[in-house]
Formats: structure tokens, C-alpha cells, sequence
């Protein structure tokens, strides 16, 4: 009962040519094909282009492949057995070596739609036709069989071909698989390597599409991840030694502590030889699943290499009767069957032939239970499973299409055979398979003919006897949201070389909190230095891109690892300078009661009337309000103080500067008159105080207006001093607080000239000499100030404002009452009326 018709084989038969004879067969209803890599190397004759090539020859055997075609065997005799699948068909089989290389797969695929009779000549029966096929192991290998059978729609099911191009529909209709794509086994393995803090990664890959694509995913996503790629190698099993040895060389002078292979059997087996030649050791190996469960690489002579190596890997199960079955394999079960005493004699170092020297004879009563063998093996059964579940998987297919078991209310309804069976009915009944294994494993395939991915992470430990045994750490589930896919469990991790110290592979150290990245130019982006922020700037994790700016009321602190609030800066009373200046206010205020008592307890003398006691005392109390309001300078910035201190140091000053206006006027008044008699000033009272009230009234006007159209206001000095908020007094309007200055100061000038002008009176009663000192250190001070004012920094601004208006007070008070004081005090015999009307018109008539 073929797949195809007789005109269909013909052709077949004029395009494949000759095929080849299948290692293991059997007969039955449905036949399934099988190609597996039974042997891993193959010769390479010499192409002379003169004689006819010599045929491809594989050799060296290679038992977990045995393994796989001993468990598709397994698992048809199991479906065979079943009363519940295709309960009235048999299944045959029909296994082909594809040796790992696309040549023997070409070959092998050819075998298995031909078939092996040969008639009149030719080599092609409908009566050996496969209605699907079990491999192959390796992507390349898949390919080639698939351009081949995909012209046929033959559906081919691998266990092991995890190239992610084979997930293409269009290119490859008839293929499904039991094994995920490397689209996510790549993309696991670049967020394994990001999540472990491994940025800096050499890699190594077989050079075929599995290798290549495989690669290629991973590096995409590497990048993605911020994973950077110190060098990129790849390998083929049938290069030269030296091109092998120069990748291992690569690999040791490398950087990189962390080596991502992926690499097949194959090229894993000849680089790890090389890698024993050269000593490479204590790399952290992450590796593919194409080798990282492989059985016959978990011994001591790959220990100092492989020991703590990571990678994923499919969900290992049980399989029941299995390591029964594969003990019962024996060259007895077929005597003329060239494999299996091929299998016999390298699992027992044994031959059948007696001549060869120094081997012992095979017998073929020696015992598989006796010894330990990758074959017996089912400690890991990953993807013996996959061939397992390939083969249940057409098994349903067919049970499906011949409607088996599904007439009315008969249980276990004999099959309906089709003699019109088309291939493509088989890979539409494969779609829609969805079954449960007993071991309660889902199969099913998605639109590309994927099954689900989900993935244990494995890790390569040493158990107490010194075998290397496999233990799960994690897993991966591509079908969960992105932040649940990947999950590491409790279990310590063992690193390369056995070590419980997880390697750093870094092209630069990591850097700090208070530093940012810096890409160094012509480098990956992972090969950075490290620039500490900037002031006003912080990174608070380590490895920071970029360091982001404080808020405007908060700066970095001294490692620029957070933002900390500013330092609040106002002159306060509570530091030397404003403690200092506080104490200078109280002692001028203080100084000039003093004098006002002198003044008070002498107010009858000659000498304090002739100085027009009453504008003495106002003058006396505008200087105690002028040394008091530079208090209102001192301490925190508020609403009122701000109003306060300009304002009223503007009137006090404007007060001050009114009296000694009226007092000069005075005094020139008194002595440019041309009778003796009027040398006393006799000023009308009542004139004086209209003259000081004028004056001071007008600076009291200017000052509401400023309160009232812009009054100062309390304000945080940002800009001045990034580092510090500077708490000062807004003027609110600059022309208010210049107008205030600016007539004070025009009052203090006419008080100059006026006292200039009146400077040579006579000696015993010359008081506009010493008003014109006053007026003149009083102008020197505040036309100091002014650019002072201008250039100076936050809490200094105010400083130099308190002391502009001491020096002032302070000269003003010496420099007019100091004299008259020493007179009062020191010198009380010239305190006499006949002493200054004396002298007075003595130097009057002079």
C-alpha cells in the first residue's frame, strides 16, 4: 500500500537515480521513514575529475543517534501493539544514516521515496514508499531533505532541526517538528547572558544553517540587551585541523570569559580535542541544546573544560519500557545486519572477525546491562522523546485520516484503508493533531509546524562520586509575557571549573552610582569609561547611561549618588559675620544714647545751645534708628522684613540726612550775618522743622509708591550659586529702591557743598568744618558702595548693605558730636557764653 502511483514513481525513479539500502526496516501497512545520524564521520575521496568519485563512507558510531532510531523503532512496535491507534493497521519503518552531512542526507531521502527493489533495471517500486519521515538531526541535513520531498509533499517531522528558517510555511510546507525553534532557544540564551551580568561574550558556531541562524538570532538580541560580541568564529567538522586550531587560538587570547557555542555534535566534538591540544581552560562555556545534554561529553576528559557549563534544553521525561527494549538489542535479532554488529563491537571493544589483532571475539552473548553506555542511557531522555512524540504524531495523523474507531457506537472501529493515500493528506492531518502522551505531555503544532517552547536551563555539576550529572536551575517558556518567560530557581549555580564563584566577563568594569557611560571611540558600546556626573547631577544605580539633572531646590551630594536638598544660604544671627554686624548695630544705637544723654545733661550750656539743641536731638535720635534698622537686614528673609529694611532705612537716612541740611543752613545762616550780635543763630524754630519735615515727607511718598506698585519680596537666589539657594530680598522694583538711595543721596551732597562753602568760620564755633568730614565720608562710603552692592555674592549683598549704613552712622556720629563732646566733657572752661561770643567776634572783625 504505497503513498504514491506507479506513472509518479516512474519519474521519481528517472530524476533520484540509484538509491540507497535502509540500516534498519521492517513491513507494514504505514510506513514511516527515519534518517538519523548514525555515524559522525564521513571520508572525503579525492576529486581527480578524471575517474569516477569514490562513494561517500561513514564511519564511527555514534550510539545517542542508535539511540534515537532504536526509540522510533520502539515507539511504531508500542503503536503496533495498541488496540486504542489504528487498531486493525501495522506500521513499518525504514531507516536511513544520514552521517550529519547534507551529501548522505541527499541519499538517504532518496532511498526513502524510492524504495529498495530493483526491477527490469530500474530502482523504484510504489510498494516501498514512506508516508512520512522522522528526521533529521541536524538543520542543514533537513533542509536538503526537504528541498527534495517538499516537491512530493512527504511530511517530514525532525526531533532535532532547530533552525528558525525551517519555521518558514512558504519554503517549507510539509515540515513540522517536536523540538522549538532557535528563534527562541537564541533569544533565551542572549537574555541568560544579560541576566548573569555577562556583557562581554565570544561566541562560536557550527558554519550551516543551524550555526548561522542560530548565531545570527543571538547576536540580534544580544545587542538588544546590551550584550556586546568580542569575536564571532565558526567551524565545520570537515575543516582542516589548522582552521580549527586558529579559532581556539582566537578564543584563548580573547578577553571574553564567557564562550556562547553554538555549535552540532560535530563541531563541538573536534573544537573540544583542539581545546584539550592548547590547554583552554577556565571559560565559562553557555552552549547550545545540540550538545548541552549530550551524554558522551559528561566525562573526565572534558571535565576541566565543560565543568560548570550553562545552557537550555527541552524537558527531560520518562519513556516506560524503554531501557527494556534498548537492552534487547542484539546482532541476533538480525545476523546479516551490518549496523548492528558495527554497534556491538564499538560498544564492547569486540569484533566479529577473529583476524584482527589485538580485539577480542565477539560472541554476541556479551550483556548491554553490564556496562554503562550512551545507548542504555535514559537518565536524560530529551530528545529521544521528541522522536517519541514525532512518531505518535503520525501515528494520530493517520488514525485521524482513516477515520479509525469512529463509526457510530463501535468501539475500536477497524481503519479504513484509502488505495488513494496522498502525502498531502497526511501533512493536513498532521496540523490538526492534539493528543496527550501517557506521561501527559501535550503534542500539538502551531502554524508552522512548531510545538510550544519551553525550556529548562541546565547546569553541568559534579555529583559526590565525580560524574558529571545535569541539573535543572531554571527554565524558559517563550509562550508567557516577557517579565515571567525566564525564571532561575534556589539551586546554586556552578560556574567554570567547578568553581561556586559566578565569572565576570566585562569589556569595562561597572560603573559606580555617581558615574555615568562614556562609549570610548571605536569601541563596542560595552567597552566605556566612567565620568563622574557633573556638579547638580546624579545616577543613583550602577552602569548608568546618563546622569540626570537634581530638582531646582535640590543638589548632589559629594559621591553624586542623590540629590540632597540645597543649603539654604541668608546671613543670620547665628554666624560670626552677622553676629559681628548685629553687635556693631546695638553698639552704635547704644553710643549714640550715650551722647544723647552727654547732650541731655548739657542741654543749658552755651555749647549745646549754639549747636541748635533741638536738631541736635532729632539728628541724635535718626542716627539710633539708622544703627537699629540695619538689624532688620540680619536674620531669615520675610514678606515684612523685605518691605522693612529698604524702607526703613530709606526714611531713617532721608530724617538724618534733613537735620543736618537744616543744621548747615543754620550755621551758614547765623555767620554770613553782617552785625556781631547776630553770630548766634537765631533761625526760626518753626522754619527748621517745616524744612526737615519737607524733606523727610517726600522720601516717606516715594517710599509708599514703591510699597505700592512693587514692593520687595522674599526670593530664592538659584541662579547666582547652583549649589545653594541664596534667601535674599527681592527690591521688587529696581527704580523704588535706586530713588530711595538716589535722593539720600542728593540731600547728603547739598549738605556737602552747603558745609563746604561754610568751612572757614571762626575756630571756637566752626561746626560746619566737621559737618563737611561727615558728608564726605558719608559720600566715600556710599559711592563704595554702589559697585560693591552690584559684584557681590548672596549673603554678602546684605553684608555690605549693613555696613555701608554703619560707617556711615558711625561717621556722621564722630565726626559731628565727637568734638562737641570732648568739649562738654574734657574741656567744660570753654563751655562759657563770654568764651564763644568772645572768640566769635574776635575772629569775626578779623
Amino acid at each position: 500500500m504505497g503513498a504514491f502511483g506507479a506513472e509518479e514513481d516512474t519519474v521519481l525513479c528517472e530524476i533520484m537515480g540509484s538509491p540507497e539500502f535502509p540500516l534498519l526496516s521492517k513491513k507494514g501497512d504505514i510506513t514511516i521513514g527515519g534518517a538519523f545520524s548514525i555515524h559522525i564521520q564521513i571520508s572525503k575521496p579525492p576529486l581527480s575529475f578524471t575517474d569516477k568519485p569514490q562513494p561517500l563512507k561513514c564511519s564511527r558510531i555514534n550510539f545517542r543517534e542508535f539511540r534515537f532510531a532504536q526509540t522510533m523503532i520502539f515507539a511504531i512496535e508500542e503503536i503496533n501493539n495498541s488496540t486504542s491507534l489504528l487498531p486493525n493497521m501495522s506500521i513499518g519503518y525504514k531507516v536511513f544514516d544520514s552521517c550529519g552531512s547534507t551529501p548522505p542526507s541527499t541519499r538517504a531521502v532518496m532511498g526513502l521515496m524510492n524504495g529498495e527493489e530493483r526491477t527490469l533495471g530500474k530502482t523504484c517500486s510504489s510498494q516501498s514508499s514512506v508516508h512520512a519521515i522522522i528526521g533529521a538531526s541536524e538543520s542543514s541535513s533537513t533542509i536538503v531533505m526537504l528541498q527534495i520531498s517538499g516537491n512530493f509533499q512527504i511530511p517530514v517531522i525532525s526531533h532535532f532541526a532547530t533552525c528558525a528558517c525551517l519555521s518558514n510555511r512558504k519554503d517549507y510546507p510539509s515540515f513540522f517538528r517536536t523540538i522549538p525553534s532557535d528563534y527562541y532557544q537564541s533569544r533565551a540564551l542572549a537574555k541568560l547572558v544579560k541576566r548573569l551580568g555577562w556583557t562581554w561574550v565570544g561566541t562560536v558556531r557550527s558554519d550551516n544553517d543551524y550555526g548561522n541562524n542560530g548565531m545570527a538570532t543571538f547576536i540580534m538580541t544580544a545587542n538588544q540587551e546590551g550584550v556586546c560580541i568580542e569575536y564571532s568564529e565558526a567551524i565545520s567538522r570537515t575543516d582542516p585541523r589548522e582552521q580549527v586550531a586558529r579559532v581556539v587560538r582566537v578564543i584563548r587570547n580573547g578577553s571574553a570569559r564567557v564562550l556562547v557555542a553554538f555549535l552540532a555534535q560535530g563541531e563541538m566534538d573536534i573544537l573540544l580535542e583542539e581545546a584539550l591540544n592548547q590547554n583552554m581552560t577556565g571559560l565559562q562555556w553557555v552552549g547550545s541544546e545540540s550538545w548541552i545534554t549530550a551524554g558522551h561529553l559528561a566525562n573526565k576528559r572534558y571535565s576541566a573544560i565543560l565543568t560548570g557549563s550553562l545552557g537550555f534544553t527541552i524537558r527531560k521525561t520518562t519513556i516506560t519500557g524503554l531501557r527494556e527494549f534498548l537492552l534487547q538489542v542484539n546482532p541476533s535479532q538480525d545476523p546479516q545486519n551490518k549496523v548492528l554488529r558495527e554497534f556491538w563491537e564499538a560498544t564492547f571493544g569486540c569484533s566479529f572477525q577473529s583476524s584482527l589483532h589485538g580485539q577480542s571475539q565477539c560472541s554476541g552473548s556479551e550483556r548491554l546491562q553490564d556496562i554503562n553506555s550512551p545507548f542504555t542511557d535514559v537518565s536524560e531522555l530529551r530528545i529521544s522523546n521528541n522522536v517519541y512524540k514525532a512518531v505518535y504524531a503520525v501515528a494520530h495523523a493517520m488514525h485521524n485520516m482513516l477515520k479509525c474507531g469512529q463509526s457510530g457506537e463501535v468501539v475500536n472501529q477497524p481503519c479504513i484503508w484509502k488505495d488513494d493515500l496522498e502525502p498531502k493528506q497526511v501533512v493536513k492531518y498532521l496540523q490538526g493533531v492534539n493528543f496527550t502522551l501517557p506521561s501527559g505531555e501535550r503534542v500539538l503544532f502551531d502554524g508552522n509546524g512548531d510545538p510550544a517552547a519551553a525550556y529548562e536551563l541546565v547546569n553541568w555539576q559534579e555529583n559526590q562520586a565525580g560524574d558529571t550529572v545535569f541539573v535543572a536551575v531554571g527554565s524558559y517558556d517563550a509562550s508567557l509575557p516577557n517579565e515571567k518567560q525566564f525564571t532561575m530557581n534556589g539551586i546554586n549555580i556552578i560556574w567554570a571549573a567547578g568553581s561556586l564563584k559566578k565569572p565576570q566577563s566585562v569589556c569595562s568594569e561597572s560603573c559606580l552610582p555617581g558615574f555615568r557611560q562614556a562609549v570610548i571611540k571605536g569601541k563596542p558600546i560595552c567597552c566605556f569609561s566612567c565620568v563622574p556626573c557633573a556638579a547638580g547631577e546624579i545616577s543613583n544605580s550602577s552602569n548608568s547611561g546618563e546622569c540626570s539633572r537634581c530638582p531646582l531646590e535640590y543638589w548632589s551630594n559629594e559621591d553624586h549618588s542623590q540629590c540632597v536638598p540645597k543649603v539654604i544660604e541668608f546671613l543670620s544671627y547665628g554666624e560670626t559675620m552677622g553676629a559681628l554686624l548685629a553687635t556693631s548695630s546695638l553698639f552704635g544705637a547704644s553710643l549714640t544714647l550715650v551722647v544723647t544723654c552727654v547732650f541731655f545733661r548739657f542741654r543749658h550750656t552755651p555749647l549745646v545751645k549754639a549747636s541748635n539743641s533741638e536738631l541736635s536731638f532729632l539728628l541724635l535720635f535718626s542716627l539710633t534708628l539708622c544703627f537699629l534698622c540695619s538689624l532688620t537686614f540680619v536674620g531669615r528673609p520675610s514678606e515684612w522684613s523685605c518691605m522693612l529694611r529698604h524702607t526703613a532705612f530709606g526714611i531713617t537716612f532721608a530724617l538724618c540726612m534733613s537735620c543736618i541740611l537744616a543744621k548747615t543752613i543754620a550755621v551758614v545762616t547765623a555767620f554770613k550775618a553782617k552785625r556781631p550780635a547776630n553770630a548766634v543763630p537765631q533761625c526760626s524754630a518753626p522754619l527748621q522743622r517745616t524744612s526737615v519735615l519737607s524733606c523727610t515727607s517726600l522720601q516717606i511718598l516715594v517710599c509708599v509708591l514703591w510699597l505700592t506698585l512693587a514692593p520687595p519680596f522674599p526670593y530664592k537666589n538659584t541662579a547666582h550659586a547652583p549649589e545653594r539657594i541664596i534667601l535674599q530680598c527681592d527690591l521688587g522694583s529696581p527704580i523704588g529702591f535706586w530713588a530711595v538711595l538716589g535722593y539720600i543721596g542728593f540731600l547728603a551732597v547739598l549738605c556737602f557743598i552747603l558745609a563746604f562753602l561754610a568751612r572757614k568760620l571762626p575756630d571756637n564755633f566752626n561746626e560746619a568744618k566737621f559737618i563737611t568730614f561727615s558728608m564726605l565720608i558719608f559720600c566715600a562710603v556710599w559711592v563704595t558702595f554702589i559697585p560693591a552692592y552690584v559684584s557681590s555674592p548672596g549673603k554678602f549683598t546684605v553684608a555690605i548693605e549693613i555696613f555701608a549704613i554703619l560707617a556711615s552712622s558711625f561717621g556722621l556720629l564722630f565726626c559731628i558730636f565727637a568734638p562737641k563732646c570732648y568739649l562738654l566733657l574734657l574741656k567744660p572752661e570753654t563751655n562759657t557764653k563770654k568764651h564763644m561770643i568772645g572768640r566769635n567776634q574776635k575772629n569775626h572783625y578779623k
